[in-house]
C-alpha cells in the first residue's frame, strides 16, 4: 500500500485552489498513485447541506472535511482538501488530527481576485452588498508557517504546480516524476 497524506490548500475565494488540485490530482494519479479530491463546494452540497456561513458552522464544514481526509490518509490515499478554510485554529486542529498533513497557501490579493471575479462577488462583498464574504466581511487567517506558499498572481499555473509537485518529490512524499508507483511504505493510523 502506498503512502497515505492530505495536502490541504487554502486560501481566498478565487485565488485557484481547486484549479491547482486537480492539477496536482492529476499528476498523481498519472504516476499511480491513488487521490481523492474533497473540493470545498461539492462537500458543502454533499456532505455538510444545511450548514450556514457562520463561525460555528464553518468550523463544522472544515472539521468534517478533515475527517475525511483523516480516513484517507491512514487507508493510503492521498486526500486533497481545496476549501477556503479560513480559520487558523480549525486548520491547525486538522493538522493535528492527520498527522501526515501538508499546508498549501494559494495566495492571491484581494485586488487581483476582484479583477478575475467573473460573477462579481468580490465587487459586491465590497460594496456591502454580500455579507459573511471570506476576505472582505468575514476573517480569513492566513496560514502562519505552510509548509508551501504560491503565489498565484505572480506565478503561472503551471509554476505553481511545479512548486507543489517539487516539494512532494524532495520530501519523499511522492516518487519523482518518471520513478513509477510510490514505495510501498504505509502510515500509521493518528
Amino acid at each position: 500500500m502506498s503512502r497515505g497524506f492530505t495536502l490541504w490548500f487554502t486560501g481566498l475565494s478565487g485565488a485557484g485552489k481547486s484549479t491547482l488540485a486537480g492539477q496536482v490530482a492529476q499528476e498523481l494519479r498519472r504516476r499511480g498513485l491513488n487521490v481523492e479530491i474533497l473540493d470545498g463546494d461539492e462537500v458543502r452540497t454533499n456532505l455538510s447541506k444545511g450548514l450556514g456561513f457562520s463561525k460555528d458552522d464553518r468550523d463544522t464544514n472544515i472539521k468534517r472535511i478533515g475527517y475525511v481526509c483523516k480516513l484517507l490518509t491512514r487507508n493510503g490515499v492521498i486526500a486533497i482538501s481545496a476549501a477556503i478554510s479560513p480559520y487558523r485554529e480549525v486548520r491547525d486542529y486538522n493538522r493535528r488530527e492527520i498527522g501526515d498533513f501538508i499546508e498549501v497557501y494559494v495566495q492571491c490579493s484581494i485586488e487581483e481576485l476582484t479583477r478575475r471575479d467573473v460573477k462579481g462577488f468580490y465587487k459586491k462583498a465590497l460594496a456591502g452588498e454580500i455579507q459573511n464574504f471570506t476576505g472582505v466581511s468575514d476573517p480569513y487567517e492566513p496560514p502562519l508557517a505552510p509548509e508551501i506558499t504560491v503565489d498565484t498572481e505572480q506565478q503561472t499555473e503551471a509554476e505553481s504546480l511545479k512548486a507543489i509537485l517539487g516539494y512532494l518529490e524532495q520530501r519523499g512524499w511522492i516518487p519523482a516524476a518518471g520513478a513509477g508507483s510510490a514505495p510501498g511504505r504505509s502510515t500509521c493510523c493518528t
